[in-house]
């Protein structure tokens, strides 16, 4: 098994108590020289009242044969909260909650009644390990067990060198920066969380990929640790949070939420490109909003959606999400009915730009929003009436309406719009102003 990069789904235990964003709550540890790299996360909290169950899936790339997670957590956890998720469920949530296109297509101009067209949506355990972990004066093993392919243990230490000493003792390689980043959360009496993962039981399982893990505890600490995820990043990390709760929408109470750029009309040619121009237009508002935002990309009843980019999840896979306050009924007439509110939030964080963790709020704000965008197809038929010209002007403006709409929320050029627009173009780069005065200066023969 090549296991060069791993695509790795790791329960990251916030735990209720520390905030995070589109990093990750923990940092990775490698034996030997192995250097790891944490590319992106996506955590799923369904909460209610102080109840939480947390799932995590990341990224994880590496030439490694064994590495681990460490996360800080309020308190012992034991192996009967904790079990393996399900990755293809978090795939559904993403897909379900996703920035979308809408399509609609003109009539013909030349109908009485005619409309604007219609939009088109666009656990079994394996066994244990048998290695014992090595003991370390100041570090205190509290429970140790697996669940599927992974060795867990949960430790508390009374100072973060003792901590250090005990992950190196193991065989396990930290961040530089980690000593200073563990000490905070030992100060609090906090527990560290070690998932190691054995890839030897991983081969064994039928999952070629690690699997989610899915924690559940009671705190009325509503928060993610984001800071300690950042020991074993390069630069800025992404992260998505879906925040599933019976009540409404929830909120970053220390960071400055922003809705996303939505239901602005493209120009249809953009439809091939969708995934770059979002992360254009999505990098070009980070960087607009100072690297600090909080973007709110979906908020919305999971019982219907208008337009879906998937079908809505059903009772069953909200279950293995978490969401554990659906009665019978409930869960066999799903999607409809379901008493279940999704947010959607990406973070791009850094050391620099996200210091805190991220503390949330539940709200009764149950107000629709989604990543919407709309492309406007003309009508291409034969048009022979007297309204028809007038029909080819509106559609002229709309389409340059459309790209100058482009242009506004991903700061491209006309000349980089033009060439996402239609590749296989040759666009003529523009002038700069003063070459009308002060010529291009003659290339010097080689």
């Amino acid at each position: 098994m090549n296991w060069r990069v791993l695509w790795a789904g790791i329960l990251c235990f916030w735990l209720g108590w520390m905030p995070w964003a589109w990093g990750f709550c923990g940092f990775f540890v490698a034996q030997a020289d192995a250097q790891l790299f944490n590319n992106s996360s996506q955590v799923v909290i369904a909460r209610q009242g102080t109840r939480t169950v947390v799932t995590l899936a990341n990224d994880y790339q590496g030439d490694v044969r064994d590495f681990a997670l460490v996360v800080p957590v309020p308190t012992v956890i034991n192996q009967d909260q904790v079990r393996l998720g399900d990755r293809q469920a978090m795939q559904r949530l993403d897909s379900f909650s996703a920035p979308r296109l809408v399509e609609y297509f003109d009539n013909n101009p030349c109908q009485v009644g005619k409309d604007r067209g219609h939009p088109l949506p666009a656990a079994a355990n394996l066994p244990r390990s048998t290695v014992r972990p090595q003991q370390v004066v100041g570090v205190t093993i509290e429970a140790q067990f697996a669940v599927g392919e992974y060795d867990i243990v949960v430790l508390s230490a009374q100072e973060s060198a003792s901590l250090e000493r005990w992950l190196r003792a193991n065989r396990y390689r930290i961040p530089e920066q980690a000593q200073k980043l563990l000490q905070p959360y030992i100060r609090q009496g906090m527990k560290f969380f070690v998932a190691k993962v054995n890839l030897k039981e991983l081969e064994k399982s039928e999952s070629q990929l690690l699997r989610p893990l899915l924690v559940a505890y009671d705190s009325p600490k509503f928060m993610l640790p984001i800071r300690l995820g950042m020991a074993n990043s390069p630069g800025e990390q992404d992260v998505i949070v879906y925040l599933l709760s019976p009540r409404g929408r929830a909120e970053v109470t220390n960071y400055r939420t922003v809705r996303i750029p939505s239901n602005i009309e493209l120009p249809v040619a953009i439809k091939p490109n969708f995934g770059v121009f979002y992360q254009t237009m999505f990098n070009y508002n980070h960087r607009q909003e100072g690297r600090k935002a909080v973007w709110l990309e979906y908020a919305w009843d999971m019982g219907w959606c208008d337009p879906c980019a998937a079908n809505p999840l059903t009772g069953e896979e909200l279950e293995k999400l978490g969401v554990f306050w659906l009665d019978g009924q409930e869960q066999a007439r799903a999607p409809q009915g379901t008493n279940v509110y999704l947010t959607r939030l990406h973070l791009r964080t850094s050391a620099a730009t996200f210091p805190e963790d991220l503390k949330f709020q539940e709200t009764s704000n149950r107000e629709n929003f989604q990543g919407r965008y709309i492309l406007r197809h003309a009508y291409k038929g034969t048009i022979d009436c007297p309204d028809g010209f007038e029909y080819q002007q509106m559609v002229n403006r709309r389409q340059e309406e459309a790209l100058r709409n482009l242009i506004r929320i991903t700061g491209w050029s006309p000349t980089e719009a033009e060439l996402q627009l239609n590749p296989d173009a040759e666009v003529t780069p523009t002038q700069p102003w003063w070459r009308r005065v002060i010529p291009a200066p003659t290339p010097t023969p080689n």
